[in-house]
């Protein structure tokens, strides 16, 4: 059997505040991205290298984007937090689908918070669907699946 890999623009997002539907679709989402530092000690008396440690994981921004929706329970819970200061911080889910449309894969974003929201380019010359870009930081992410 020949082994194809997963098609990157089947795909879902869920907040945990978000039971609506039309919270789900995004045509976007990047910012999957984990990194481990690297620290260095130099031992006393050991002049021929230095230690190298690991440090905690440090985690990119959760970017997700999609056409502008007017009302959402997502586009309150973003504009509580960049207008009134108030912050909820809730777990985003991103499952990769298959054909029938079950998780091939999933991560989810602990703690997540809106950190910025754009609105993409309004031109009159132009025919493109207006973009509302979410940026989330996050305490961690783990794969589920």
């Amino acid at each position: 059997m020949v082994y194809y890999p997963p098609v990157a623009f089947h795909f879902k997002v869920r907040f945990g505040l978000s039971s609506s539907d039309s919270d789900t679709r995004f045509q976007d989402v990047s910012g999957l991205t984990v990194s481990l530092g690297v620290e260095e000690v130099k031992e006393g008396g050991e002049n021929r290298f230095t230690h190298r440690l690991p440090t905690p994981a440090k985690y990119g921004n959760l970017v997700l984007k999609r056409g502008l929706l007017l009302d959402s329970e997502v586009k309150t819970w973003v504009e509580n937090a960049v207008q009134n200061f108030e912050f909820k911080p809730t777990d985003v889910h991103v499952d990769l689908l298959n054909e029938e449309h079950e998780p091939l894969s999933s991560w989810t974003f602990i703690r997540a918070w809106p950190v910025k929201w754009a609105v993409s380019d309004l031109k009159a010359t132009g025919n493109e669907v207006v973009i509302e870009t979410l940026e989330l930081a996050y305490a961690s992410f783990r794969k589920v699946k």
